[in-house]
């Protein structure tokens, strides 16, 4: 039966645990609770999340890492269990999808080392929900209830709304647990990373709570940058960087170089000031010229020139993804290029099928997030717990209210503000190399336009690691992330 049907049981659970690491053991309290919204003293919402608070002995307040993924629809599963809590999802060495059922260890690389953790679930995911009005529970039927089981969730898919929501809740849970003045840092992926961008100014500006540091992992910072039109040109460079490296990774490229990096190097610099003026001259550039670009994109990125001059040098990741083996019908991932599936139609001009790096990933966040909630945290509950929950993504609303701007919506301004707002605040942003969704380049070149003041400019750091949208399943950039990490941490503490 569905939750709107179901009367809710909901126990929140408190309970110790100890994480053994090499350099010794982190004794800590995990809280798993449902956590009020109120609108006029009314409950409206529970935001359901999991902290991690570690015992500590010390009278200097540990820092306190507020996390959330994006969708926008999706929970907080995927960075709890792949790569900032206790207990992560065992991976194969570069990412790839072990077989089931899913195995789920102590994570040696859990934030956990340096920072207290709160992983939060917006309404919609999760086991995150709106509270029912007592308007609504007066005239309303169960048949009704049961046709509109997310109407009043709905009001929190909007831009604004769910900021508000993440705000208030982090304000109230420092509220609750003493903790306004612990070292506050936020942590998002994807469309969560746009959530980081934007709340490094409203968190501060508008609800008081000064940031010590905010973390942008594979995020979407401006929507314009996500799909490229015969108009539209900067995507379609953007992208070219991942696309050579997965073509490099795949032994398909003509290497420019002696290694990923130097082959990378290269298709970044094609992409600005080749690729782009290409696009941009459209009919005016000569034939000759424009062949000779088709071949060096084709050398970049695998591909054969008839294919890109064919699509006059616009190469969308669905082409891609679907053409750069496809002598060997195999199809690579959209979120990890890397990663390879066999191509269930390989005789259909359109690639049919799904992507084997975010569909084939749901069986394991899902039974290791159901798993560690209700076995080893103690959390009772009949909700379904939301991994991804499409009708939210379906359901979005990105315009902003009473803004009076046309077209994409956009972060980049806000964590500009959000920077000088407070120059101490250090800022991190991080990709995969192989991510074709939320590509590395787009980060790099929207920082490169950001014109920040000298002074603010050394707070901002970019890194990026093997491996795609979630790099963190590869074991080495796990690990590497986790050292840079370590260190970013201690730079945003120790300069205040």
């Amino acid at each position: 039966m569905s939750d709107s049907t179901t009367p809710t049981t909901r126990q929140s659970s408190t309970t110790n645990h100890v994480l053994s690491l090499p350099s010794g053991e982190i004794h800590y309290t995990a809280i798993a609770q449902w956590q009020p919204l109120y609108e006029r003293e009314k409950a409206i919402a529970e935001l359901f999340h999991v902290a991690y608070l570690v015992d500590n002995q010390d009278s200097t307040p540990r820092p306190l890492t507020f996390v959330f993924n994006g969708g926008p629809g999706a929970a907080s599963a995927y960075l709890h269990m792949g790569a900032l809590g206790p207990k992560r999802v065992a991976f194969g060495q570069k990412g790839t999808l072990p077989q089931p059922p899913v195995k789920v260890v102590d994570n040696l690389e859990s934030w956990l080392s340096f920072t207290d953790l709160v992983f939060i679930d917006p309404v919609g995911t999760g086991f995150s929900r709106a509270v029912p009005s007592e308007k609504d529970d007066a005239k309303a039927d169960e048949k009704t209830k049961s046709e509109n089981p997310e109407e009043k969730e709905t009001e929190f898919w909007e831009v604004e709304r769910d900021l508000k929501a993440l705000a208030e809740f982090i304000q109230t849970f420092l509220s609750k647990h003493n903790r306004w003045l612990s070292p506050i840092f936020i942590a998002g992926e994807s469309y969560g990373g746009f959530r980081v961008a934007k709340l490094a100014r409203k968190l501060q500006q508008d609800f008081g709570v000064g940031l010590s540091g905010a973390i942008l992992i594979s995020p979407v910072l401006e929507f314009s940058l996500l799909e490229g039109t015969d108009y539209n040109l900067t995507s379609w460079a953007a992208v070219l960087p991942s696309m050579a490296g997965a073509a490099a990774h795949h032994d398909r490229a003509q290497l420019v170089g002696e290694n990923l990096q130097t082959h990378l190097a290269a298709a970044e610099v094609f992409a600005r000031r080749t690729l782009i003026p290409l696009l941009a001259l459209g009919d005016t550039l000569p034939s000759s010229e424009r062949q000779q670009v088709y071949q060096e994109f084709a050398d970049l990125v695998g591909l054969p020139i008839d294919l890109i001059t064919r699509q006059g040098g616009r190469i969308g990741i669905d082409v891609f993804a679907r053409e750069l083996l496809r002598d060997q019908q195999r199809i690579v991932g959209l979120y990890d290029a890397s990663i390879t599936a066999i191509d269930p139609f390989p005789d259909r001009p359109l690639y049919e099928g799904t992507d084997p790096t975010l569909d084939s990933l749901d069986r394991l966040f899902t039974g290791a997030i159901n798993s560690h909630l209700r076995g080893t945290l103690g959390v009772e509950t009949n909700l379904t717990y939301h991994l991804l929950n499409f009708e939210t993504f379906k359901a979005w609303k990105f315009e902003l209210k009473g803004g009076l701007k046309q077209g994409f919506i956009g972060a980049v301004d806000d964590l500009r503000v959000g920077m000088t707002l407070n120059s101490y605040m250090q800022v991190y942003i991080t990709h995969g190399l192989f991510d074709l969704v939320t590509p590395y380049f787009s980060s790099n070149h929207l920082a490169d336009l950001m014109k920040l003041d000298p002074e603010v400019r050394p707070n901002l750091t970019i890194k990026h690691f093997q491996g795609g949208h979630m790099f963190y399943t590869w074991e080495a950039s796990r690990q590497e992330w986790f050292a840079e990490m370590t260190q970013f941490y201690h730079r945003a503490i120790a300069q205040n």
